[in-house]
């Protein structure tokens, strides 16, 4: 992928600018921001939890929509992920204003396998979870789909979304026709290093072989993002792959470990190290680089020339949530083109919204040719998304993950 690493590593830097005033975002909470969540989202612990017996279905768990006589919902969101401005919320109270539905704003989602931890008993024994909308990754709201978890959207309450949801994230092949989910931001997974202590690092083929970043090396402890580079590496396709082609990048991980080439798997702490020079080159989240780059310029931000990993955070209707057609209505309310860009303008993520890229010109310039707020179909050329898995899948695969890495 040709992006000219000079005007990136500067666009990098310019990204969080403006309102959010810099500091730590919301992928610095995703993932295991600590010791203490990384060792609540240990494969091998979810692994554990079975929940095959916990699939519901439409005709055994049905919900009622109280909608109409309550005009109030529960929104559970991860922290540092709205718009604020003077400790308000300018979008959400322009929602709340234009409909009269006074929403409760939660920013409990600290980590998607720690809120699976919380809710799955009632969810897998069909009882409400006191939220009418939750924003959870891709992958786990793949497993939420699987387990029949969630409600059906309703088209016509959403025309914004259905008109303005952009090409590439429309059909996800976990939920191909988005009946169950509403994208909130989407980001990116590659590479980052220090150059105060290394060149460029270019690949991954780079990251897991080159001799001068042996031991200085970190992977992320999510398993999705860590193998879905490794089936790149085989030459596989991430979000299509057999069990023979999955054995092969495990393998082919479990020799990379045994090399000493990687120092350790990690949530985001490896901010620290990474700054520190502890670590030199790693897999990281793009927010991650755009945070640390308010203090370290020498942080640099690589498209790996295999691809980027592309996710996104979305917005989900749990069952029993009793309020979902006023959940639709606020998911179309950020589908209009300048509260999207109102929206993008703080937290700095990519937009999912068609028209925003239009609509940021009056609200901050700068931001307009952001390959990482708006990035372009020759940006994501290369992009790719782990395969959906079934619950038996998860586990086995979260199992033989957690094996090589020691977790």
């Amino acid at each position: 992928m040709a992006v000219d690493p000079t005007r990136l590593d500067a666009l990098v830097r310019a990204t969080r600018t403006g309102a959010a005033g810099g500091g730590l975002g919301r992928r610095s909470f995703l993932r295991g921001a600590s010791l203490a969540t990384l060792a609540v989202a240990s494969p091998s612990l979810l692994a554990a939890c079975g929940t095959e017996s916990q699939v519901q279905s439409d005709e055994e768990c049905a919900s009622t929509d109280r909608s109409a006589e309550e005009a109030k919902l529960v929104f559970s969101n991860w922290p540092e992920y709205i718009d604020v401005k003077r400790k308000t919320m300018p979008t959400l109270e322009a929602f709340q204003e234009e409909t009269g539905i006074a929403v409760t704003y939660n920013t409990d989602v600290n980590d998607n396998n720690e809120f699976f931890g919380k809710v799955k008993d009632q969810l897998g024994g069909c009882q409400p979870i006191g939220r009418d909308i939750i924003v959870l990754t891709d992958w786990m709201a793949a497993r939420m789909v699987g387990l029949g978890w969630l409600q059906k959207l309703d088209d016509g309450n959403m025309p914004n979304v259905r008109a303005n949801l952009k090409d590439n994230l429309r059909s996800p092949k976990w939920d191909e026709n988005r009946d169950y989910s509403v994208p909130w931001q989407s980001g990116l997974t590659g590479i980052a290093y220090n150059a105060k202590y290394t060149g460029e690092v270019g690949s991954f083929e780079e990251l897991m072989t080159r001799s001068d970043l042996k031991g200085k090396v970190t992977l992320l402890s999510e398993m999705g993002d860590t193998m879905l580079f490794m089936l790149l590496l085989e030459g596989s396709d991430p979000g299509q792959f057999d069990q023979d082609e999955w054995e092969a990048a495990l393998g082919r991980l479990e020799k990379y470990v045994a090399s000493g080439q990687v120092r350790r798997f990690t949530g985001n702490d490896y901010i620290r190290d990474l700054n520190a020079g502890n670590v030199v080159a790693c897999e990281a989240w793009s927010g991650d680089v755009i945070a640390m780059q308010y203090d370290n310029p020498d942080i640099k931000w690589v498209v790996p020339e295999e691809g980027l990993s592309l996710w996104s955070d979305n917005m989900l209707v749990p069952n029993r949530a009793e309020h979902k057609t006023n959940a639709e209505k606020l998911m179309d309310h950020y589908y209009q083109p300048e509260i999207a860009a109102e929206l993008a303008a703080w937290v700095n993520y990519i937009c999912p919204v068609e028209g925003a890229q239009e609509a940021m010109e009056k609200i901050d310039p700068d931001l307009v040719d952001n390959p990482l707020i708006f990035p372009d179909d020759d940006f994501l050329a290369n992009a790719h998304s782990f395969m959906q898995l079934d619950e038996k899948q998860r586990q086995e695969y979260d199992k033989d993950f957690a094996r090589v890495i020691g977790a």
